[in-house]
C-alpha cells in the first residue's frame, strides 16, 4: 500500500515537471534576442516596447555610423580584466558620473549612440529588428534607455530551471575552482568563501558589501533612472515612461501626468491579471480557433495549388493556341513562296532561251537557212511566235513576283498590351454610397456607385441592421444578397430608429471591402400616403394641381396684380388654400413635401375638415382677426378659449426660409433669430389621440416646431399659397420604380 502511494506520488511530481519544463521551454521564443538568436544578456527596452541585448544594440548603432561605448567594459568589476585580481588594484579611483556627463554635454567625446564627427547634438535612430521601424531614442542614444530588470530575472530562472545541476564556480579561484558560495551586487562577481574573504578585507569600503546568492548575472538592487543614476520612484503617464525625483522636475515633464510608481504597479499588475485569467479561462476558445486555423492553412494548401494548376491551364491553352496560330501563319507565307518562287523560276527560263548559245537561238538560226519556202513558213511561224514573246520580255522586263514580304507583317501591339494587362481578377472596390438620392421614408432607397477606376461587380450585397440606442447590444446584420443594379429597397423597417447601411460588390474574384457606413433615421410615425384634393374647394384659377395630384403650384395671374393694385386702399389679400383628400382620425401620421425654395409664401401643416370646409366657404385674407402676423404660424385660436386647441397648424415657409417664432413676438428687427434655412424636404408628423403636430426637416430628422391642435374631428393635411409658390408630395419608395436605360446596347439600372 506505501509503495503504491510512493509510485502514485513520484508520478505525479515527473509530471509536474514535465509541465514545467514544457511551459519553459514554449517561453523561449520570448527570452531571445531579435539580432544574436540567442538569451538577452543585459537586454535594453526601447520605446517601441521591444527589447534588445546592451551589446547587440551597440553592434547595430556601429553599423549605422554612431559611436557608442563599449558595453563589456566593467570599470568596477574585479573581474574584468586580470590586473583587478588585487584588491588594491580594484580599489582604483573610477571617474564620478556627474563629471563624465558634464564633460559630454561640453562636447569633449560622445555620448553612447552618437554620430561620428558631429560637433551639435542630434537625435539617434535605432532600427528596431522586432518591428522593422525607426525608433527615436533622443541625443543620449542608449544611454537613455532602462535596463529589462525583469527579463533579465525571468532569462536567469529559465536558465536553472534547464540547468538545475549545473554549479556556479568561483571567478577568482586558481585551477582547480571551487564552488561559488556567495555573489556581490557591487562587484558583479560570484566567490567562494575564502575569495571572498580575500577581496572584501576588513577595515575597507568593500567590506561593507552584502553578499547575495551566487549568480552569473549581477544587476542593481532597484531600477535606476538612465540619466540621473537616481532610483525611479514616479511613472509619467503623458510620455509613458519611469522618472526619477530630478526628472520629474524637469521642464520636460511640466503640466504631465506624474502618478508614483507604486499606483502605476498596481494598476499593471491588475489589468495584467485580469487579462492573463482570461487568456487562462479561454483555453477552450483558444484550441478552436488553433483547430480553425489549421484547417484554413490546409485549405490554403490546396485551394494555393488548385489556382496554380488552373493558372497554368490557362496559360498552356494560350500556349496552344499560340503554335496553331503560329503553324497556319507559316504556312501561308511558304505556300506564298513557293508560288513566287515557280513564277521567277519560269521567267529565268524563259530569258536564258534568249542566250546566243541556247538552244532557242540556234534552232532560229538553222530555221533561217532553210531555202525550200513553204516548209520555211511553217516551221518560221510558230518560232517566230515564241521570238515575239520573248522579244516582248526583254523589252519590258520586269519580276514575275516581288520578293518583298511585308504584307505578312503582323500588328501584335494590342496582342501585347493584353498580355502585358494579364492580371488575376480583382475584387470591386469599396462602393460610394449617393447621399443626395439616398433616402428613408416608408422604406429605404438605397443608391451607391463603383469608383471611377474599379474593376466591375457582377452584383451586390446590402447589409442592414438597427442600432441600439441603449448601447444593450449589437443587432445581428440582415442581408440582401444577388442584388443587381446600383440600387436597392430595404422594407418592414421600425418607425423612429435609426438604421446603419453597408454594400459590397462581387464578382469572379469574390467580394470587395465594404462601403462606409450610412445612417438613416427613419420616421416617427408610419406614413401616410395622400393625394390632393382637386375636387373642391381651391381655386382653379391661381392653383394648378398635377395629373398625379402630388404637387400644385400656384400661379398668381391677372388676380394677383389685381389685388397689388388695390393694396394701397386697404384691400385685402386672399390666402389660396388646398387639402388632402385623406382625413386622419386615429393614430399617428407622418408625411414629407418639397417645397420650391423661389416660393414667395407657403404653409404646410393640419387643420379640422370642418374650419377648412368653412374656410373654403368664406375665404380668408392676410389682415384676418384668424391671421396673426407676429407669431409666424396660422393658430386660429382667437374664435375659442385659450385653454382650447387650435383648429389648425401651419408652418410658414418663404423665400428659401422658414418663420420660427419660438413662442414669442417676431419683428422686423432680428430677422436672423427666428428663421431657419429651407431643407430639401419638410416632415410632418400629426399624432391625433395626443393632439399634437410637429414639423420635421425630413433629412435629419431634426424637429423644427411643435405645437398643439384641435382633434376633436377629422382632420387633413391643408397647404396654404400666398402669391407665387410651388410643392410637391413626397413619393412612397415603394411606388419607386427602377428605370432601365440601354447605353451601347446594354440594359443599364438607373
Amino acid at each position: 500500500m506505501a509503495e503504491g502511494e510512493d509510485l502514485q506520488t513520484f508520478t505525479s511530481i515527473m509530471d509536474a515537471l514535465v509541465r514545467i519544463s514544457t511551459s519553459m521551454k514554449n517561453m523561449e521564443r520570448e527570452l531571445v534576442c531579435p539580432v544574436c538568436k540567442e538569451m538577452y544578456k543585459q537586454p535594453l527596452a526601447l520605446p517601441c516596447t521591444h527589447n534588445v541585448c546592451h551589446v547587440c544594440a551597440s553592434e547595430v548603432l556601429l553599423q549605422h555610423g554612431y559611436l557608442c561605448c563599449d558595453p563589456t567594459s566593467e570599470p568596477s568589476s574585479p573581474a574584468a580584466t586580470p590586473a583587478t585580481r588585487s584588491p588594491r588594484l580594484g580599489r582604483r579611483a573610477v571617474p564620478k558620473p556627474d563629471r563624465l556627463d558634464r564633460l559630454l554635454k561640453s562636447g569633449f567625446g560622445t555620448y553612447p549612440g552618437r554620430k561620428r564627427g558631429t560637433v551639435h547634438p542630434q537625435t539617434v535612430s535605432f532600427p528596431c529588428p522586432a518591428c522593422q521601424r525607426d525608433v527615436d531614442l533622443g541625443e543620449r542614444g542608449l544611454g537613455s534607455l532602462f535596463r529589462n530588470l525583469t527579463l533579465e530575472r525571468v532569462v536567469e530562472r529559465y536558465r536553472q530551471t534547464i540547468n538545475i545541476s549545473a554549479a556556479i564556480m568561483c571567478q577568482f579561484c586558481k585551477p582547480p575552482q571551487l564552488e561559488a558560495t556567495k555573489g556581490c551586487t557591487e562587484c558583479k562577481s560570484s566567490f567562494c568563501n575564502e575569495c571572498f574573504k580575500l577581496y572584501h578585507p576588513w577595515g575597507t569600503q568593500k567590506a561593507q558589501h552584502e553578499p547575495t546568492p551566487p549568480t552569473l548575472t549581477f544587476r542593481p538592487k532597484g531600477l535606476m533612472c538612465p540619466e540621473h543614476k537616481e532610483e525611479v520612484t514616479h511613472y509619467c503617464k503623458t510620455c509613458q515612461r519611469l522618472v526619477c525625483q530630478l526628472c520629474r522636475v524637469r521642464r520636460t515633464h511640466t503640466s504631465h501626468k506624474i502618478t508614483p510608481v507604486l499606483s502605476a504597479y498596481q494598476a499593471l499588475r491588475e489589468k495584467l491579471t485580469k487579462s492573463l485569467a482570461y487568456i487562462l479561462s479561454s483555453q477552450d476558445t483558444v484550441q478552436t480557433q488553433i483547430a480553425e486555423l489549421e484547417e484554413t492553412v490546409k485549405h490554403t494548401e490546396v485551394n494555393g495549388s488548385q489556382a496554380k494548376e488552373e493558372v497554368s491551364q490557362l496559360i498552356q491553352g494560350l500556349c496552344t493556341m499560340l503554335e496553331e496560330k503560329q503553324a497556319t501563319l507559316l504556312q501561308a507565307i511558304e505556300e506564298c513562296q513557293q508560288e513566287r518562287l515557280a513564277s521567277l523560276h519560269c521567267q529565268i527560263q524563259e530569258h536564258q532561251a534568249m542566250l546566243e548559245n541556247s538552244g532557242m537561238v540556234g534552232y532560229a538560226q538553222e530555221v533561217l537557212k532553210e531555202t525550200d519556202h513553204p516548209c520555211f513558213v511553217q516551221a518560221a511561224k510558230q518560232l517566230h511566235n515564241r521570238i515575239l514573246r520573248a522579244t516582248d520580255s526583254l523589252q519590258s522586263f520586269r519580276p514575275a513576283a516581288t520578293a518583298s514580304f511585308s504584307h505578312f507583317q503582323l500588328d501584335v501591339s494590342r496582342e501585347l498590351k493584353l498580355l502585358t494587362d494579364l492580371a488575376f481578377i480583382r475584387a470591386p472596390e469599396a462602393p460610394v454610397i449617393d447621399t443626395q438620392r439616398t433616402y428613408a421614408y416608408d422604406q429605404i432607397f438605397l443608391c451607391w456607385r463603383l469608383p471611377q477606376h474599379s474593376p466591375p461587380a457582377w452584383h451586390y450585397t446590402v447589409e442592414y441592421r438597427k442600432t441600439d440606442a441603449k448601447g444593450k447590444g449589437l443587432k445581428l446584420w440582415q442581408r440582401r444578397e444577388e442584388v443587381r443594379g446600383t440600387s436597392a429597397l430595404v422594407e418592414y423597417l421600425d418607425t423612429d430608429s435609426v438604421y446603419v447601411l453597408r454594400v459590397k460588390g462581387c464578382n469572379k474574384a469574390g467580394f470587395g471591402e465594404y462601403s462606409e457606413d450610412i445612417y438613416l433615421h427613419t420616421p416617427p410615425a408610419p406614413v401616410l400616403n395622400f393625394f390632393l384634393d382637386n375636387r373642391w374647394g381651391f381655386n382653379r384659377d391661381r392653383l394648378a394641381i398635377s395629373k398625379d395630384q402630388r404637387a400644385v403650384r400656384s400661379v398668381p395671374g391677372i388676380p394677383m396684380l389685381f389685388a397689388a393694385e388695390r393694396l394701397m386702399t386697404s384691400c385685402h389679400l386672399s390666402i389660396d388654400l388646398v387639402i388632402g383628400d385623406v382625413a386622419i382620425t386615429q393614430g399617428k401620421s407622418y408625411w414629407a413635401c418639397c417645397v420650391d425654395p423661389s416660393s414667395y409664401l407657403v404653409k404646410v401643416g393640419v387643420g379640422l375638415e370642418s374650419k377648412l370646409q368653412e374656410w373654403f366657404q368664406v375665404p380668408q385674407d392676410v389682415v384676418s382677426p384668424r391671421y396673426d402676423p407676429d407669431s409666424g404660424h396660422d393658430s386660429g385660436a382667437e374664435d375659442t378659449t385659450v385653454e382650447a386647441p387650435p383648429p389648425y397648424a401651419f408652418l410658414t415657409i418663404g423665400m428659401g426660409k422658414i418663420l420660427l417664432s419660438h413662442g414669442s413676438a417676431l419683428t422686423s428687427r432680428d430677422p436672423n433669430g427666428c428663421t431657419v434655412p429651407l431643407p430639401p424636404r419638410i416632415g410632418i408628423c400629426l399624432d391625433y389621440e395626443q393632439g399634437k403636430v410637429s414639423f420635421y426637416d425630413a433629412v435629419s430628422f431634426r424637429e423644427l416646431w411643435e405645437c398643439g391642435v384641435d382633434c376633436s374631428g377629422p382632420v387633413c393635411p391643408a397647404f396654404c399659397f400666398i402669391g407665387g409658390g410651388a410643392l410637391h408630395l413626397q413619393e412612397l419608395v415603394a411606388n419607386k420604380q427602377e428605370r432601365k436605360v440601354t447605353i451601347g446596347g446594354f440594359a443599364k439600372l438607373d
